[in-house]
């Protein structure tokens, strides 16, 4: 079985720039768990709104680690506070993390953020906008559609309504010089295995279905060394509860996706790198396109020789960063995209 991780991405750790701002930790319940946050307000002035950064999969430990420390100063910078959390279970937060956590779920987390930050009355807390990357490309949405009252949403490396995993593994299969004869059998034993596992279907029959893909390094690597009976049997009853799209045996994460984007009204800045290998980001983008246009203001960008992340890169894959040691370099534009777009919807 595969790991829902096709969004897990590496964050800006190091050389971060540190806003000229006022910080404080700033905590709110959710689901009767406290969950640890930083909120940072630009110095002197009082900011036009508040920009919630809204996390992609995987477990984190933003507070501590200043991760998004150079979006967070350009925001600031921009006139905007912020404020940032970590999950359940991850840095300070109470709770245990949930890999499996549903969007919905997580969309309530933001919106329980969201209401403390209101309640508390901070200055800013009448104008909300959202800042999100990859899997917070399902979230954010599912937040506008239930809460009327965003400002704006800022989309990096956004999603569209299925799983991505396939596009994952056959990008980095590519890069690391599989032929396509092998590539299309291994993602054939993958929607072979992903299908036997959503129906109910034992261990012993997906492991006779998937005898490359259980080979294949990057797989191995991926899977922390394949999918054990334990990780199959602990994961499928969460699985067989999901949609699946029989045609390619993708996981559909939010069934109606197609009609959630349709109902956004506020101003929408979608940012991409064109040598994204975890997300299609030219089939989201067609998406965009479809969906939000004819409601509201979007703006697209797309910036090359650049990852998931939106970091210099030569060819996107997955370990290329940690691989080959490279420096974490924002792209060309990346930053003053958002701070130029910000000017523009004031």
């Amino acid at each position: 079985m595969k790991k829902k991780a096709a969004f897990v991405f590496l964050v800006l750790l190091n050389a971060i720039t540190h806003a000229q701002d006022h910080q404080e930790l700033l905590n709110f319940e959710f689901e009767e768990v406290s969950l640890n946050g930083v909120f940072n307000s630009p110095e002197n002035t009082t900011p036009k709104g508040i920009v919630l950064i809204v996390h992609g999969s995987g477990r984190t430990n933003a507070v501590a680690q200043n991760w998004y420390g150079d979006v967070r100063a350009t925001l600031v910078k921009a006139g905007y506070s912020t404020y940032m959390w970590d999950k359940m279970g991850c840095g300070k937060s109470g709770g245990t993390f949930n890999y499996n956590q549903s969007v919905y779920n997580s969309a309530a987390e933001v919106v329980a953020a969201i209401t403390m930050l209101k309640e508390k009355q901070l200055p800013g807390a009448a104008t909300i906008g959202l800042w999100g990357i990859s899997r917070a490309g399902w979230i954010n949405p599912i937040v506008i559609n239930r809460y009327k009252d965003i400002a704006f949403w800022i989309s990096v490396s956004g999603v569209d309504g299925k799983e991505n995993f396939n596009y994952l593994l056959e990008k980095n299969l590519e890069i690391n010089g599989r032929p396509k004869d092998s590539i299309d059998l291994i993602l054939d034993e993958l929607v072979a295995g992903t299908k036997i596992s959503h129906s109910g279907g034992s261990y012993d029959a997906y492991m006779e279905v998937t005898p490359n893909l259980r080979k294949n390094p990057f797989w191995l690597r991926f899977t922390n060394g394949g999918t054990t009976k334990e990780a199959y049997d602990q994961y499928q009853p969460i699985f067989m509860k999901e949609k699946l799209d029989e045609a390619t045996g993708l996981q559909v994460y939010i069934p109606d996706f197609e009609s959630i984007l349709t109902t956004v009204r506020c101003p929408v800045l979608a940012l991409f790198g064109e040598k994204d290998k975890n997300v299609d980001w030219e089939k989201t983008k067609a998406l965009y396109e479809q969906t939000l246009t004819p409601n509201t203001a979007v703006t697209i960008r797309s910036f090359p020789d650049c990852n998931h992340n939106l970091f210099q890169v030569e060819t996107g894959g997955f370990y290329e960063m940690q691989d080959h040691n490279l420096p974490y370099i924002r792209c060309d534009g990346f930053l003053k995209a958002i701070a130029d777009w910000l000017d523009t919807i004031e």
